[in-house]
């Protein structure tokens, strides 16, 4: 009969295999249930590490070829490799390529009491920290950095596993089969016209708390923290999962290059964790108060964190929910640009705990629509240990409140209504399952905001008709139109004719928006703005049963071709009364 040995003592296979299962089985029912494997294992170049649950991950010390110091460069659960060989998991694109000049890497590691391991990698102005706890299938981590990198000038880890092993991802970022690029190097065509790449994984930053991907009996996730040192609020979307040939990429961004609004917040700890599951979504209320005893640099525990309060909210609209935002651009503990915060405020109550000290500005949105802001003296302070109460808000700001002749879309800080605006995050303009982005002439009174393209471009639908009617007391005066976007690529802003008779400026102002990237990426978030024309009554036909042909047109002097022409994202085209 064959036989093993488990803590020395001898059994028979059988009973073996079936302890073996059992410790799993626990692990899984039970993260905090420990096996004996907890240990921390050192060599001259790898860092082993055993959570004691079924989860092994090494770090390398020193670079080996692709593989990089700091790298993690094999994960193993219950036995089984998970981490894709050809390259290590890491910061951007390796500690050592973080910041010009700098090539140094250190990488130590240290066990803090009986339960919990922590290996530390310097590289610069930025050090990130793997950790375990005794039981638990997790890979604990934070980064902290008082620079902003500068080679890619973005934060992100990510984590490479074998996509064979764990292949099912978001499909709209699943790039197996080595399809062309149809756009820069990161957005692919399919034989029948379907487009997939990384920026289509994405989500509202407020609508995740995290990422992953499945195969057989296993899940493998991301769970995120607060998001305190990140930047571009509540609504901000960019890459998060990637499937190539040989790897399943878990991104997790800190900050990104594409489509920021704001500038990047440095010397704040941002935590987030590689946990493994049976395949089911992963608790996302994940215990990390022990990061007090880990001697972790940017840590600030509860007792020095503040809170905010607000009692209500006036003048909601009951078909849309409401977010409050806090963001604070110059903070303690040596934040550059202090820290970010949101919370639900749809009921009009609203609370957002443990803040960093700081001053912040406070945004009210309705869905992603700025209708109010406390700024400059109306800020908002947080004092360590403090509790800030605020009285009732009055909605001051929402365009929707003014009466209006007539009105294409509504006032949310989306084009989600418009034609398209269902695929926008998740497919290239191009893509063939999307018909059409030129419907033709919009007639008022007859057509839905369906009708009315989401993004306009200069050299895709351009010069777009809407034709209405007005009565004659309308016709004797002159009326606003207001164009609300919710982005602009290229500095495009729309120029508007009217009946052959009127045009605004070519001069009009563009918006200040991201100078990167943004319609074809899966994002239409950027700086919410209302291009405004005042028209003078003459400009109308003087016959109430006459149409007002109305032609709104993108220009810019910048800009590519195509896709990548100038173009804007439409919120709302309205007529003033």
């Amino acid at each position: 009969m064959i036989e093993r040995k488990f803590h020395g003592i001898q059994y028979p296979a059988w009973l073996a295999r079936l302890s073996c299962r059992l410790i799993v089985g626990l692990a899984l029912l039970f993260p905090g249930f420990a096996s004996a494997g907890f240990g921390l294992d050192v060599s001259p170049d790898i860092y082993t590490v055993d959570t004691g649950a079924g989860l092994t991950f090494k770090v390398r010390r020193t670079n080996w070829g692709t593989l990089k110091a700091g790298d993690i460069v094999s994960i193993n659960y219950q036995g089984v490799e998970y981490h894709n060989r050809t390259r290590g998991s890491q910061v951007n694109a390796g500690f050592d390529w973080l910041y010009s000049g700098v090539t140094s890497v250190d990488v130590e590691a240290t066990t803090r009491g009986e339960d919990f391991i922590k290996i530390t990698v310097q590289a610069g102005d930025l050090t990130h920290y793997y950790m375990a706890r005794r039981g638990y299938p997790h890979i604990y981590m934070a980064t902290y950095f008082t620079r902003e990198p500068d080679i890619h000038n973005h934060v992100r880890y990510i984590l490479r596993l074998n996509s064979d092993m764990v292949p099912n991802g978001p499909e709209p970022s699943d790039i197996r089969g080595n399809y062309p690029a149809i756009e820069a190097s990161d957005i692919f065509g399919l034989p029948n016209g379907e487009t997939r790449s990384k920026h289509y994984s994405n989500e509202r930053l407020k609508d995740w708390s995290f990422i992953g991907a499945r195969g057989g009996n296993v899940g493998m996730w991301i769970v995120r923290d607060r998001y305190e040192g990140g930047s571009g609020g509540p609504f901000y979307r960019s890459l998060l999962n990637q499937a190539t040939d040989t790897q399943q990429q878990l991104t997790y961004i800190v900050n990104y290059g594409e489509a920021q609004t704001e500038k990047f917040r440095t010397g704040i700890l941002n935590s987030y964790t590689f946990v493994v599951t049976n395949g089911s979504a992963p608790d996302t209320n994940l215990d990390t108060s022990w990061f007090s005893k880990m001697d972790l640099k940017g840590f600030v525990p509860p007792a020095e964190r503040g809170l905010v309060a607000g009692v209500g909210l006036n003048g909601k609209d009951s078909r849309y929910e409401y977010t409050v935002g806090f963001a604070s651009h110059k903070g303690q503990y040596g934040s550059q640009y202090g820290a970010q915060y949101w919370a639900d405020a749809s009921d009009g109550f609203f609370k957002v705990t443990d803040m960093l000290p700081g001053t912040y500005d406070v945004t009210v949105y309705k869905n992603e629509l700025e209708v109010l802001r406390l700024e400059g003296e109306n800020a908002v302070t947080v004092k360590a240990g403090g509790k800030t109460l605020l009285n009732t808000l009055d909605i001051n700001k929402d365009p929707s409140f003014d009466a209006a002749i007539w009105r294409i879309g509504e006032w949310d800080g989306t084009p989600l209504e418009m034609l398209n605006g269902d695929v926008l995050t998740t497919m290239h303009p191009s893509d063939s399952r999307i018909p059409t982005w030129d419907p033709g002439n919009y007639i008022v009174g007859r057509d839905q905001a369906s009708k009315f393209p989401a993004y306009l471009w200069k050299d895709i639908n351009n010069d777009h008709v809407i034709y209405f009617k007005l009565s004659e007391a309308e016709l004797a005066k002159a009326h606003t139109l207001r164009i609300g976007i919710t982005c602009a690529f290229a500095k495009a802003r729309p120029l508007v004719r009217l009946n052959g008779k009127w045009q605004s400026s070519f001069y009009e102002k563009p918006s200040k928006q991201p100078n990167t990237r943004t319609l074809t990426i899966g994002t239409y978030r950027g700086n919410n703005h209302t291009h405004q024309f005042d028209i003078p009554a003459d400009a109308w036909r003087q016959d109430p049963g006459d149409w007002n042909k109305m032609t709104i047109s993108v220009i810019s002097g910048s800009g590519g071709s195509g896709y990548l022409s100038a173009g804007f994202s439409v919120d709302s085209i309205d007529l003033l009364r």
